[in-house]
Parts: C-alpha cells; structure tokens; sequence
C-alpha cells in the first residue's frame, strides 16, 4: 500500500520528507538519525527484534504499520498451534532462525503511535503523516493529504 501512495504522492512528498530508509526507493539506505520511522510486520526473530531496538534507538516517533505490527495477526497465526503442529514445522522455524512465538512491535519497543489494517487502512495513514508533518513544523503542501490528491 505504501507503494501504492508513493505512486499517487511521491513528487509532493520528496519536497517535505527526507526518506532515509526506504529500500522501496533506493538501494543504498541510512539508518542514522529518523524523526519517524514507519515499521511494517511482526518481528519473528531475534535478529528482526534487534533490528527494530536499533530502529527505535534512532527515532523520535515510530509507527507501527498495519495488523502484524499492531496485533502480531495474522502471521501470529503460529502461536496458537498445539504442539504436534509446531513439531511439524519446527525445522523451518530452525532453518530460518525464527524465534518461538512472533510478537508485534509493541512487545518489544515502545510505540508512539500505529495504523491498522491488513492492509494498512491508506486514510488513516495519510492522516497521521499530516499530522507528523504539522508537528515536526513541516506545512503539508495538501491539506489535508487523502487517497484522492
């Protein structure tokens, strides 16, 4: 869905946002000092949790984006299995390093702020980038930003 925005908003956007981080946009990325950043998923490794300590060690405000994020669903589908499931798959669990249980963002760091839905709800997303924008003292060139322009 953030593509999808991209698509519809980018030009205006790239007047108002440095996008740091974005491997949507470019291939070389830096993760140094972020006013906000927006984390997509549930975290279903160790390696994905440090990833996001690390994230949220260099952001003013982070975002969860969408179900996983918000409620670990569905991809936390796995963690309601009985046990003769979780026997079944746990060489893929090994083979990829997952850790026993996936968690949404919020177990692991604090949040400031989310948007639901699988996929994101577009609306409310755009929404709460306008008033991100307001409140690191950026003027939106639309107000306020929509799905429609």
């Amino acid at each position: 869905m953030f593509t999808e925005l991209m698509n519809e908003h980018f030009f205006e956007w790239k007047k108002l946002i440095d996008f740091r981080h974005a491997r949507v946009l470019k291939a070389k990325n830096t993760l140094d000092e972020l006013d906000v950043a927006f984390v997509e998923g549930a975290i279903a490794s160790d390696i994905q949790a440090e990833k996001l300590k690390e994230i949220r060690s260099k952001s003013k405000k982070l975002i969860a984006i969408g179900s996983c994020a918000v409620t670990g669903f569905p991809s936390a589908q796995r963690n309601l299995f009985p046990p003769e499931m979780k026997a079944e798959i746990q060489h893929i669990l090994d083979q990829f390093h997952h850790a026993e249980k996936i968690r949404r963002l919020d177990e692991i760091v604090p949040v400031d702020a989310i948007v639901p839905g699988c996929p994101m709800d577009t609306d409310k997303f755009l929404k709460l980038l306008n008033q991100l924008l307001i409140e690191f003292d950026i003027t939106p060139i639309t107000s306020p930003l929509t799905t429609n322009g």
